[in-house]
């Protein structure tokens, strides 16, 4: 397992960025960048359960691990889902106990949003390239 950290700075207020990361609508618009039509489904509250899912029913499920609105949000993976359904945890996945944790920042009317993701090696360049871009969607989303 790798982690990877990311950051962009965006000329907008914390709690705007929060919303652009997180309400439906801007969160399948910034996460298109990695599977158009991609979306995720959860209560988004501390310690539930959440669904990273592709328009064909495929994807990852977590747990929200931490969640401080609009500072950080912290997702443990646990497993696969194919075909709408959560998989059996096995440890040829290789993702359980994976993280993603976003934290914002606010300084001088710029919000820094930091990202740290720990991925499979395999899918490590895959990251490294569509991470980036994910963020600069974001950003424009949120200056808009």
């Amino acid at each position: 397992m790798e982690t990877i950290d990311f950051t962009v700075h965006i000329a907008a207020p914390q709690q705007k960025v929060w919303d652009c990361l997180w309400q439906d609508a801007h969160y399948r618009n910034w996460t298109s960048v990695f599977c158009e039509g991609s979306y995720a489904v959860s209560n988004w509250q501390q310690g539930s359960k959440i669904h990273f899912l592709s328009p064909g029913g495929a994807g990852m499920y977590g747990i929200i691990e931490s969640m401080q609105e609009p500072h950080k949000m912290l997702f443990k993976h646990i497993g696969e889902i194919k075909n709408g359904e959560e998989q059996p945890v096995t440890d040829a996945q290789g993702w359980q106990d994976a993280r993603e944790g976003y934290t914002l920042t606010f300084n001088n009317g710029i919000t820094t949003v930091v990202v740290t993701i720990n991925v499979l090696e395999t899918y490590a360049g895959y990251f490294k390239t569509t991470f980036p871009a994910a963020l600069q969607k974001l950003k424009e989303i949120a200056e808009a």
